[in-house]
């Protein structure tokens, strides 16, 4: 998952370290899971969760910027988007893209 500017702020803000990779500004996995994912796979930080989060598993497809949902995903089949969603996603890969992620 990869990060705005405002998520990191908002993050270390709440006392958080070590949690994304500086280079690629990559949430961290700690094996294949996110480092805040807790072991009963409930959000450690879901009041702050990062933005990129509220809408998974829609993805955006790079380059052809089309959404998709996350192969991945091994609860894929549970969710539903409304058309908000996808704007909400275009949003982010805006910003995401403006940051120079």
């Amino acid at each position: 998952m990869v990060l705005t500017l405002e998520d990191i702020e908002r993050i270390s803000g709440a006392g958080k370290v070590d949690f994304h990779h500086e280079d690629t500004r990559q949430l961290r996995n700690i094996d294949g899971r996110c480092v805040f994912l807790s072991n009963e796979g409930n959000c450690t930080i879901y009041d702050i969760h990062p933005r990129g989060c509220r809408s998974y598993p829609l993805i955006m497809s790079v380059p052809s910027m089309e959404p998709l949902i996350d192969d991945l995903c091994p609860y894929r089949s549970e969710f539903t988007f409304e058309p908000e969603d996808v704007l909400e996603l275009k949003e982010l890969v805006e910003i995401l893209m403006e940051e120079g992620a």
